[in-house]
């Protein structure tokens, strides 16, 4: 890894800022955050927002009750590949909501960042399962067990990776945000 890790467990600050034109990806269980964590992007008109449940509104809300979203989840994942590789090629900021589950995402991003001179920055939210689920259900958006399993597979692992400083290949940060860090922060600048 070519950059720092910082693991945070507390809320000692409410901001994150990172260069102008840098990829913040945030990954975390499904139900930690990570979409309202995006939302509070500063400002929003000036970096792109990457998140895999804004496709799937937007494909539901053509849809409508007609399809359950297991037949049409492989056309919400194609559409949302295309719209961060367009994302990636525009250049500018840009947040990404990771799943998590994905490993070869991550690695794509940072060879798309290097080959157009970005930085990327990894924040890991280290919410409990429990809570998660719970947040699941308060959204009315509970994920199967077989799929929470994965996820909280994939999710140990991207921990462990950046506890022992080695979130990924290419990575210029990663941050833990425990759920108190991650309540706490108010927004994500770059600048």
């Amino acid at each position: 890894m070519g950059g720092s890790v910082t693991v945070e467990q507390a809320a000692s600050r409410e901001r994150l800022r990172y260069p102008e034109g840098d990829i913040v990806v945030i990954s975390g269980l499904p139900g930690s955050g990570k979409s309202t964590l995006m939302r509070r992007t500063q400002p929003p008109a000036a970096v792109r927002l990457i998140d895999s449940q804004y496709v799937r509104e937007r494909w539901a809300r053509k849809l409508g009750t007609r399809l359950p979203y297991a037949a049409y989840r492989p056309l919400v994942r194609v559409d949302h590949y295309a719209r961060l590789r367009l994302a990636v090629r525009a250049g500018g900021s840009l947040v990404v909501h990771d799943c998590g589950t994905l490993p070869w995402v991550r690695w794509w991003l940072t060879r798309q960042a290097r080959r157009y001179g970005r930085g990327v920055h990894v924040v890991v939210l280290d919410v409990p399962a429990d809570v998660a689920r719970e947040r699941q259900a308060r959204r009315g958006r509970a994920v199967s067990r077989y799929a929470f399993a994965r996820h909280r597979w994939a999710h140990r692992r991207l921990l462990d990776w950046a506890h022992a400083g080695q979130p990924a290949e290419g990575c210029d940060s990663v941050l833990v945000l425990d759920g108190e860090a991650t309540g706490a922060q108010r927004s994500i600048s770059f600048g």
